[in-house]
């Protein structure tokens, strides 16, 4: 019986991966770092978590094997090299089954491109059938865990460098739903799909939004490239917290000013706007 493998299965777009894959039935093998259970949706589809840690090579074999065909692969965080350990893994997958590898990227990461562009390129070369999703900025960057989440709740401030520059955002169910579907049709995409929400939104207009629905006010303030690095690199590796500021600075210019259709195109329903989502998750939070 095949089995999908989800890589970072606790996390923001992977637990949705698994519980998307559970209700279509599909037998799942949850892998993260604490090997936490993550709940389907009651189709009875079975659903087994697994310890797996990109930096421990000795958790690989664990994961593989056992009817694995399909893999949903979130890179390791906050490393601006992730192919060091992907690509070691992506090649014993290929080796033990894996026949379908749908990459997680970003949607201002080309193929070749730095971080995770670099396992891009390659993952054609690795599997016959694959898809790399390159989802614009997350929905959940405002209500989850995030940086700006955190300092949301706590100072009702939303700090960037990205000036009046527009994001497609994208909610992280409607990048669950689209990986689904990649991994479960007949035949996968072999393409990039650079997936965004309905609108283009500057940080104002989302603080806007978080300002209507939560009663609470909530301001954009804006900072120089120099000082969103320094702020980042006291939450990450300095070099990855510099590439996350330089994408900032390229959205103040205007490169994540775009929107698409591809989540109605694969899923045939049409993406979450900013205020469901923020009326689903952030009113009680923030």
């Amino acid at each position: 019986m095949s089995a999908a493998l989800v890589v970072g299965a606790t996390g923001t777009t992977g637990s949705r991966v698994v519980a998307g894959l559970a209700a279509a039935g599909v037998r799942v093998r949850g892998a993260s770092r604490r090997a936490v259970a993550v709940q389907g949706t009651g189709t009875g589809a079975e659903v087994e978590a697994v310890p797996f840690d990109w930096g421990d090579p000795g958790s690989y074999g664990g994961v593989l094997g056992g009817g694995v065909d399909r893999v949903y692969l979130v890179p390791p965080p906050g490393t601006a090299d992730p192919a060091a350990v992907m690509l070691p893994f992506l090649r014993r997958a290929r080796d033990e089954g894996v026949r379908r590898a749908v990459l997680l990227s970003s949607s201002a990461i080309p193929a070749g491109g730095p971080a995770v562009g670099q396992v891009h390129a390659v993952l054609p070369g690795i599997f016959d059938e694959w898809a790399v999703l390159r989802p614009s900025w997350f929905m959940q960057n405002f209500t989850g865990d995030h940086l700006h989440a955190r300092t949301v709740r706590a100072e009702g401030v939303i700090r960037t460098a990205a000036g009046e520059g527009r994001v497609g955002f994208i909610d992280a169910e409607d990048i669950a739903a689209v990986a689904v579907r990649v991994l479960v049709d007949e035949h996968a995409p072999n393409a990039d799909l650079v997936i965004t929400g309905p609108q283009a939104l500057s940080y104002g207009d989302i603080a806007a939004v978080l300002t209507e629905v939560t009663g609470r006010t909530v301001v954009h303030q804006r900072l120089t490239r120099e000082e969103m690095a320094g702020r980042l690199a006291a939450e990450m590796p300095a070099a990855f917290a510099g590439m996350l500021a330089d994408m900032d600075r390229a959205i103040a210019g205007g490169a994540e000013d775009r929107t698409n259709g591809t989540v109605e195109r694969i899923t045939g329903r049409p993406p979450h706007d900013f205020r469901t989502v923020a009326e689903r998750e952030a009113g009680g939070r923030v």
